[in-house]
């Protein structure tokens, strides 16, 4: 079962990083972690099937509740030229492919993940409620990780 206590992010696509950061920084009174650029992170949807997408992003350091702004390539679930604004929310989890197998078997959807479903999923996957909540599943192994990189080491 996903404690939703563990939710962590809210995920945000934008059109431009640095100006979002800027933007969104100045206002709020936030500061961000390193920018993150990927040429090729990988991504698996079921319309696309795995892939490889530039995509930049970075953090709010503060937390408990992290911002977490996307600026990908066009077309990608990540995109945020034609859609920008609130993308998703991301919540720790144990175990990402029981988590995401539990809850297609409730009827939600696979929207997209780091691995193909026959691969295991990877380290998130983003899955959908028929009512249309974007969750974003990560395997909470890796939070030291992000942990340090908020607190201005790298990713």
């Amino acid at each position: 079962m996903i404690d939703y206590q563990k939710l962590y992010h809210t995920g945000v696509r934008v059109p431009d990083l640095d100006a979002a950061m800027a933007e969104i920084g100045a206002t709020l009174g936030v500061t961000w972690a390193s920018v993150v650029t990927n040429p090729g992170q990988q991504v698996w949807t079921p319309e696309d099937g795995l892939q490889e997408v530039p995509l930049r992003f970075t953090y709010s350091c503060e937390g408990p509740q992290h911002i977490e702004l996307l600026e990908g390539a066009p077309g990608s679930v990540w995109d945020g030229r034609q859609a920008p604004g609130v993308h998703h929310v991301g919540v720790w989890v144990d175990d990402v492919a029981a988590e995401t197998t539990r809850l297609l078997d409730a009827g939600w959807s696979l929207r997209a993940a780091q691995a193909p479903p026959d691969q295991g999923y990877g380290v998130f996957t983003y899955v959908q409620p028929p009512t249309g909540m974007l969750v974003e599943l990560v395997w909470s192994v890796v939070a030291p990780r992000f942990e340090q990189w908020w607190a201005g080491g790298g990713l």
